[in-house]
């Protein structure tokens, strides 16, 4: 059992159709046809939506997004329209509500990985290989690959794990031809977004893209290159051998999975209510990683 701890109730705005809840945000369609998607404050761990919200994190999540959809569209043009607010909409959407197209999605997480960590890890211990690729021998947690690599994924609803695929199935699934556009355009963007975090002193260790077609014109849709969509690590403190610390939400994992939370990840009942020294160091780790990333201060 999993999924929401309190499933919230859709805000109605005159003109718009909600469409769909999800894990952060909202899903409507306005009346020219376009998506409307806003970016809730809440947080997911362990395949449940939790019951406390973290301050300011849709709003980061957003900001961040259309920063980077601006470094990379040169490469691959992006769903966003518009971010002006739509007539009648509550005051706190401002700086988190994206106006886009709406695009034919393409049903599979693009992944790309450029260390080693995560379920990449688990299945390099048991087979030496992630998503059927071949990798050498000696590496540990943390290590960076000889190369980046395209390890797809199958999209998940609330609740429920992404399974990783191998790039023959999603050719199987989607065709040859637009499997090598997601492989080549997935690697393409991590490359570029891998340099620029580096600059800025962060490893971007893995992210996952989401791609829809607008006619014949693969879109970055979604958000994309966020604490929430990637591993981010300090560079400084990298270290192949153990758990990295990160630019998300791992103080909200070590709580619920230590002494304190009183709950246990392996039975049926939801997690708890965070504490607040848990919900303002997650909120300063998601603001730290804006700053650092764009350069300029959240306000």
């Amino acid at each position: 059992m999993s999924g929401f701890v309190e499933k919230p109730e859709p805000i109605q705005v005159p003109g718009l159709v909600h469409l769909h809840t999800g894990k952060v945000r909202e899903l409507y369609r306005d009346e020219a046809g376009d998506l409307v998607m806003v970016a809730s404050d809440r947080i997911s761990a362990y395949d449940w939506v939790l019951p406390t919200e973290i301050p300011d994190k849709g709003r980061v999540l957003t900001q961040l997004s259309l920063w980077w959809f601006d470094k990379l569209r040169d490469l691959a043009p992006s769903h966003v329209i518009s971010t002006e607010l739509p007539k009648g909409a509550p005051a706190d959407w401002a700086g988190r509500t994206l106006v886009c197209k709406s695009l034919d999605m393409v049903p599979v997480e693009c992944v790309a990985r450029g260390y080693l960590t995560g379920s990449g890890l688990a299945e390099y211990r048991e087979s030496r290989t992630v998503c059927g690729l071949a990798l050498p021998e000696g590496l540990v947690d943390g290590s960076e690959l000889p190369g980046p690599i395209f390890t797809p994924a199958t999209k998940a609803e609330v609740g429920e794990h992404d399974e990783n695929v191998s790039y023959e199935e999603v050719a199987r699934q989607v065709g040859p031809e637009t499997a090598a556009q997601l492989r080549q355009l997935t690697l393409a963007v991590y490359g570029r977004a891998r340099g620029i975090a580096r600059e800025r002193g962060i490893v971007l260790a893995d992210t996952k893209f989401e791609f829809g077609f607008d006619g014949d014109t693969l879109v970055l849709a979604d958000e994309v290159l966020t604490p929430d969509s990637s591993r981010f690590w300090p560079a400084e403190t990298w270290e192949p051998g153990h758990a990295q610390p990160s630019f998300d939400k791992q103080f909200v994992r070590d709580w619920l999975t230590g002494p304190e939370s009183g709950w246990d990840r392996t039975s049926e009942q939801p997690p708890p209510a965070l504490p607040e020294q848990v919900v303002e160091a997650t909120r300063a780790k998601y603001i730290e990683a804006y700053e650092r990333l764009t350069g300029t201060r959240w306000s």
